[in-house]
């Protein structure tokens, strides 16, 4: 069960302590609890659970696909390895590996990617993992998460934890906004309705929810009524909440942190090719390369802020 907050606001604490905190609370119940990392320990927040859990800590170096495979061996001796590095570098960089080595071998392995999109803001073109998610998608078998605030994350790395599969779980570091009360709870693979709505609906996850809500209210204010659903599974994606949103609204806008392509309005778009054609517009970065700049700026440039979303709730309804 889950419970929206009342009033959308920064969390107290940013994503990476809710992830250290969470291992710290894994590994203490679990001794199959095992963590592997790229040489960002300390970025993610991750140093005082190596100094606790020495040998249940592993630094790979900048060693990305050999993380994978050394977290797939871990896996195949009967532990439960988590794995971290930034976004870019746990996609693009492991792609042979995951397919091979961890979801073909039907190994079980929890895949950690940080700042996701535009929140690798001034760390450029190179950090920022803007196709993470679809390079992932194809891989058959393999789960995709993108939490909303701290409450889901904590949530979803329990589950996990006890889940075999392979899962990617896309997350900021820092601060992000609260979406949801203390203590909610999520089903992997079932989408979350944030408000409800008859003219149009606005699908989104992660780090877009907050802006989404935003263009919702502002909508909402000029007569628009908008459905908001979180699609934080990815894949598997919940065709049966698309089909019906769809068959309710009669438009459907996308909202992500993500390249268009390959990206969450593409797997909602092949829900409603199949199962109810309407009118579709995709909000996130429009295949283009990562670039420098502060959030606000890329969100901006990439068309992807409040004014944008608004923007095209207002045009998808012409073409209903």
């Amino acid at each position: 069960m889950y419970k929206v907050v009342k009033e959308i606001r920064p969390e107290a604490v940013e994503m990476r302590k809710t992830f250290a905190d969470t291992m710290d609370e894994l590994a203490a119940k679990d001794d199959a609890v095992v963590y592997f990392d790229c040489d960002v320990i300390n970025s993610i927040g991750m140093t005082d659970f190596g100094k606790k859990y020495p040998d249940r800590c592993i630094d790979c170096g900048i060693q990305e696909a050999n993380m994978i495979g050394v977290a797939s061996g871990a896996s195949a001796l009967g532990l439960k390895p988590f794995t971290h590095t930034f976004g870019p570098f746990a996609a693009r960089r492991v792609i042979d590996q995951v397919y091979i080595s961890a979801a073909y071998a039907k190994l079980n392995i929890r895949m950690v990617g940080s700042d996701a999109g535009v929140t690798a803001s001034y760390n450029g073109g190179t950090h920022m993992p803007i196709e993470d998610m679809g390079l992932l998608r194809t891989i058959p078998e393999v789960t995709l998460l993108e939490p909303t605030d701290s409450v889901m994350l904590a949530d979803l790395m329990r589950q996990t934890a006890d889940m075999h599969g392979v899962f990617y779980i896309r997350i900021t570091r820092k601060v992000t906004d609260q979406i949801f009360e203390e203590g909610s709870t999520f089903e992997i693979g079932k989408a979350v309705e944030l408000r409800d709505g008859s003219d149009l609906t606005l699908i989104t996850s992660g780090f877009s929810t907050s802006d989404t809500l935003k263009a919702a209210d502002i909508l909402a204010k000029e007569g628009i009524s908008a459905k908001v659903l979180n699609m934080f599974t990815w894949k598997p994606i919940d065709a049966d909440a698309i089909t019906k949103a769809a068959q309710q609204t009669g438009a459907i806008v996308t909202v992500e942190n993500h390249n268009i392509i390959n990206g969450l309005g593409s797997a909602v778009s092949e829900v409603i090719g199949e199962t109810c054609p309407v009118p579709v517009k995709r909000i996130g970065v429009p295949d283009v390369f990562g670039e420098v700049g502060s959030i606000d700026y890329l969100k901006d440039t990439f068309g992807m802020n409040v004014d944008h979303i608004v923007a095209a709730a207002k045009d998808i309804l012409k073409r209903k």
